[in-house]
């Protein structure tokens, strides 16, 4: 079986969540705040939109580091020009995201930054906190039809004939003529509570090779 076949459109119930705010008010250095926040959290992946482009990037635990896209791209011309660096300034919202969590970091109308974690519920917290108890996950292919090897086991994607490019935090096995098959990102879609079938929630909870 793979990846992509074991998501079948089947509501859940064996992972309530809850939604919770998450405190900005030291959010100085963008990549010092999500690193912190990916250790507090035990996050794996980030996926970052910025002014300038789009940021990919995964929580190394053991050598306690962030690594992005625009650090994988170092030294490679072309990668950098679609790999911008992590900068408080130009960032519009971060997600930092692994199985059992999403922390979504966003500037609102004002200009301001907010941040929420949706997480898996445990024992500690009361029955009546929990906000969805039925979901169900959709796997998203990513965009690319080629692709080549970065550092940091990240792999750069390009889409033929629109000329996207992005890098992803993974190393994906290279075909004949740089072909490519990109990976899955999973989302997590909740349900409410009152019966009626619609989405009220979503998040990002994997990041998976296709095949």
């Amino acid at each position: 079986m793979t990846p992509a076949s074991k998501y079948r459109r089947e509501v859940k119930s064996d992972a309530p969540a809850v939604a919770v705010p998450v405190d900005t008010d030291d959010l100085i250095d963008a990549r010092v705040w999500l690193k912190e926040r990916a250790e507090a959290y035990t996050l794996i992946w980030l996926l970052a939109h910025a002014d300038d482009g789009v940021i990919w990037g995964k929580w190394c635990k053991d050598s306690q580091i962030l690594l992005t896209s625009g650090d994988a791209a170092s030294g490679d011309n072309e990668a950098r020009e679609v790999c911008p660096p992590l900068r408080l300034d130009t960032l519009q919202q971060a997600r930092l995201f692994a199985p059992h969590a999403e922390l979504l970091l966003w500037r609102d109308g004002d200009n301001a930054w907010r941040a929420n974690l949706i997480q898996d519920a445990t024992s500690s917290v009361p029955q009546k906190a929990y906000e969805w108890t039925e979901y169900f996950d959709e796997p998203q292919m990513l965009w690319g039809t080629h692709s080549r090897h970065l550092h940091e086991h990240f792999t750069m994607l390009w889409e033929g004939a629109h000329g996207l490019r992005h890098a992803v935090p993974c190393k994906l096995p290279l075909a004949k003529d740089n072909k490519a098959t990109p990976p899955l990102l999973i989302v997590r879609h909740y349900l409410p509570p009152d019966g009626y079938a619609r989405v009220v929630a979503s998040r990002l909870c994997g990041l998976e090779p296709c095949d």
